[in-house]
């Protein structure tokens, strides 16, 4: 279907671009994913895109759905102003960045967010005010970048911000500039940077980019731009002289990142950790602490402002990269993930590698308890902390350390399903058959741990896996942090919510009779077990309520209890 083309930049074009532009990463995220070899060849830029952008659409949904709680029309002149948009929209990005290139898009959103924000007097901006916020964008994101380097998306970025420079007209015309210089850039970045042309590539972070100018012009035009060469991520360049780049060798001495052989020799210099965490500082300490962390590291992008920065760094030492937040700051939101270059087990040792078991479970929890009973039934765990959910390269590890042939996967969360598809097929990609259960809670994961069989067919042992977790209907019991729409009505935040498969199916005051009306919903079904997970908020006799209310009521129902420590939700529920 074509988009309805809008006319201004005003608050209903940031929407619908921040929309059009999730939808253009998601159906791309695989392809940027697999040309993903700088800065680092983890081959997550296009998830790491896809989750930053995720983010922003997410805080711009907010705004709207405020309005709409106030006067039921959000497209009314009473509705967002343009200002409260766009910096709902720079904010849902910093506060979501992934990655290096995930950063670098969250400056380039605040960097066109300040320039609209500037011009509020007016409800909307037209093609000068566009043209003005390009160029701001891709200058603040290069002053971002501590050493910017030519061929990525920095470069991607000011030849877009030049081509609109140049360009006449309303917003249309300025976007279709803008997309077009982006394309040409794009095209060039292999003979500007030699590891994307030894790879036959060109840079994931500015296809990236141009994927979401893309969808910038059919805000604008009603009409998706078509592909070209410059913007297809299977279009590969000649390296060395015209010689296509060869297939790996399966000896296990080059690392694949999708498609793309890069060599250790590539890789030798990197550093084995990247970390990133919300700090919240004065503007005197952030520079303080760009000195600090250049000088441990690689890869600097610092971005935001206002108090709140989102801080990336590629480094060796990630508690010294931790304490320098510590020293200039309040730094939360803190993730670290080892790249993993090469075998941890055995690099440099002189030892023989250590032999791969034959199949292994990997497993997302959100909880220290779960994260004990999972590795005490022989799955390694990969701990998600509230608000926190791992990247991609994060589960890529995962299954390297679980150092298995086959590999079965267990995201246990709805929202990690593009991350854990993309973990999967970069490590199909070294080697590693893996086959991804879409579990959507912690609970379906126990269940289908609790019926795997190493010993079993693969294929068998996967088809009664996700049986049994397609079986168990899931619940969760939480508290509401704002006033919002809900499928149960209206809440009000301090509300005690219980959701059903992922919808909101109980509003209440108390934690055990919200509970309790959950399980009776749940139960009305049928069930043979009932799993209760306890976060170490919840009020500790719950579970003794509701397994009271099991016997007295369900006779041929079974209850197991479980502490889930700190896991977000006061309590999870699965019915079996």
């Amino acid at each position: 279907m074509a988009q309805v083309p809008q006319r201004f930049f005003d608050a209903l074009a940031v929407r619908t671009w921040c929309g059009l532009s999730l939808r253009a990463l998601g159906r791309a995220r695989e392809e940027i994913d697999a040309i993903n070899v700088y800065p680092v060849a983890d081959g997550d830029t296009g998830t790491n895109l896809y989750l930053t952008l995720e983010s922003a659409v997410a805080a711009v949904e907010a705004v709207f759905a405020a309005h709409e709680l106030d006067d039921g029309a959000p497209e009314a002149a009473d509705g967002p102003s343009l200002a409260e948009t766009v910096g709902a929209m720079a904010h849902g990005a910093l506060i979501g960045a992934r990655g290096n290139s995930g950063t670098i898009l969250a400056q380039l959103l605040r960097g066109m967010s300040q320039v609209l924000t500037a011009r509020s007097e007016s409800a909307h901006t037209e093609g000068p005010g566009l043209r003005l916020a390009l160029r701001n964008a891709a200058e603040s994101a290069r002053q971002a970048v501590a050493h910017p380097v030519e061929g990525t998306v920095l470069t991607v970025a000011s030849a877009a911000a030049d081509a609109a420079d140049d360009a006449e007209g309303d917003c249309a015309e300025v976007a279709r500039a803008a997309y077009e210089g982006a394309r040409a850039a794009l095209a060039a970045t292999p003979a500007q940077l030699p590891v994307l042309e030894r790879a036959g590539v060109v840079d994931a972070g500015g296809h990236g980019l141009v994927t979401v100018l893309g969808a910038l012009v059919e805000t604008f035009t009603g009409q998706a731009p078509g592909p070209g060469a410059a913007t297809s991520a299977h279009a590969r360049v000649e390296p060395h002289g015209g010689v296509p780049p060869q297939a790996p060798p399966a000896s296990g001495d080059e690392v694949l990142a999708g498609e793309c052989a890069v060599t250790e020799a590539d890789r030798s210099d990197e550093p084995a950790f990247e970390v990133i965490y919300l700090l919240e500082a004065e503007d005197a300490a952030v520079t303080r602490l760009r000195q600090r962390l250049d000088a441990l590291g690689d890869s600097l992008v610092v971005v935001g402002g206002d108090g709140l920065w989102n801080v990336h760094v590629h480094v060796d030492d990630a508690g010294a990269a931790v304490e320098a937040g510590v020293e200039a700051g309040r730094p939360h939101r803190i993730r670290i993930t080892h790249f993993g270059h090469g075998d941890a087990h055995t690099a440099g040792t002189g030892r023989p590698p250590r032999e791969r078991s034959r199949r292994a479970v990997v497993a997302v929890v959100p909880g220290e308890g779960l994260a004990g009973l999972y590795a005490e039934a022989g799955a390694t765990t990969l701990l998600a902390r509230p608000g926190e959910p791992p990247a991609s390269g994060e589960l890529v590890q995962a299954v390297r350390r679980a150092h298995a042939h086959e590999v079965v996967l267990l995201p246990n969360d709805a929202e990690l399903r593009h991350t854990a598809a993309a973990a999967a097929e970069q490590a199909r990609a070294e080697g590693v058959r893996v086959a991804l259960i879409p579990t959507r809670s912690a609970v379906q994961g126990i269940a289908a741990l609790a019926v795997h069989e190493p010993e079993r067919r693969f294929d068998e042992d996967v088809v009664a896996m996700t049986s049994a977790a397609g079986a168990t209907r899931y619940a969760e019991v939480t508290v509401a942090e704002h006033r919002s729409w809900t499928t149960a009505g209206i809440c009000q935040a301090g509300d005690v919510l219980g959701l059903i498969d992922g919808d909101v199916a109980v509003i209440g005051a108390d934690v055990t009779e919200v509970a309790a009306t959950v399980l009776d919903r749940m139960l009305s079904a049928g069930g043979e077990l009932v799993t209760l997970v306890l976060g170490d908020e919840a009020p500790g006799t719950v579970t003794e309520h509701l397994e009271a209310r099991v016997r007295a009521a369900y006779l041929a129902v079974d209850t197991v209890v479980h502490r889930g420590g700190r896991q977000g939700a006061l309590l999870l529920v699965g019915v079996e």
